[in-house]
């Protein structure tokens, strides 16, 4: 006879293993083998002090260093420009900071000098505390394209190995974390989701510059990729 309660609660069960990530009673996400935090430039130019100095950049470092704890895979990256590099406006005369120039592979903002390759600028701040981080990504040391991504260049065409390397570990959630939200962080983690993870960004483990408007539209564009925005405490930590 069929047993109306028995299937429900079979039912309920298997669903509850198709879940994307195990939720504790709570409803916090607990990270598993398949999460990956991603920490996204926390480096001194863009910390106080630095030459392109990300407002409260600083106060998302404990939230990081939290947690980093409790997640299996962590990846960090590094801004690492070339001196010169295309991405500052002291490379094009007459320009200066935040104008918007056109190249070959579209817009690109012009920035202060920052992350120069060996510099204690384009160090990692010496206040993370992640131990357990398996990889450095180094983005943006191509003289002539910049790279806001972890994931693709600006140009679109270059890739990083990022994919390749948490595709082949079976890695299929990220959480994005780091600086600036509205350019790294947001370009990385879009670039995710075109490449099939599944993405949140931790919100208050990010800061943003918000150049003219910049913040909000970011947001506009994950939210329209798909890209979920939780705070630090959804996760279990």
């Amino acid at each position: 006879m069929f047993d109306r309660r028995q299937f429900l609660t079979r039912a309920a069960a298997g669903l509850a293993a198709l879940a994307p990530v195990r939720v504790l009673a709570a409803d916090k996400i607990t990270p598993d083998a398949q999460s990956a935090l991603v920490v996204v430039d926390v480096q001194n130019c863009f910390l106080p002090g630095g030459s392109l100095a990300v407002k409260d950049g600083e106060k998302v470092i404990p939230v990081i260093n939290r947690l980093a704890k409790a997640f299996p895979n962590v990846v960090m990256t590094q801004d690492w420009h070339t001196p010169g590099h295309i991405s500052f406006a002291s490379s094009h005369p007459g320009k200066k900071p935040f104008d918007v120039i056109r190249l070959p592979y579209g817009d690109q903002v012009l920035w202060p000098d920052h992350c120069v390759q060996g510099t204690d600028g384009a160090a990692l701040s010496k206040d993370l505390n992640v131990p357990n981080a398996q990889l450095v990504v180094r983005k943006g040391f191509h003289p002539d394209v910049d790279s806001y991504s972890a994931l693709l260049e600006a140009d679109k065409k270059t890739y990083t190995g990022l994919t390749g390397y948490l595709k082949e570990r079976g890695i299929k959630r990220l959480f994005v974390t780091g600086l600036a939200t509205d350019f790294c962080v947001a370009w990385t983690a879009i670039d995710a989701r075109m490449a099939g993870f599944e993405v949140y960004v931790v919100d208050d483990a990010c800061r943003g510059i918000d150049a003219q408007g910049s913040l909000m539209k970011s947001w506009d564009a994950m939210t329209k990729a798909g890209v979920k925005k939780i705070q630090s405490d959804a996760i279990a930590a």
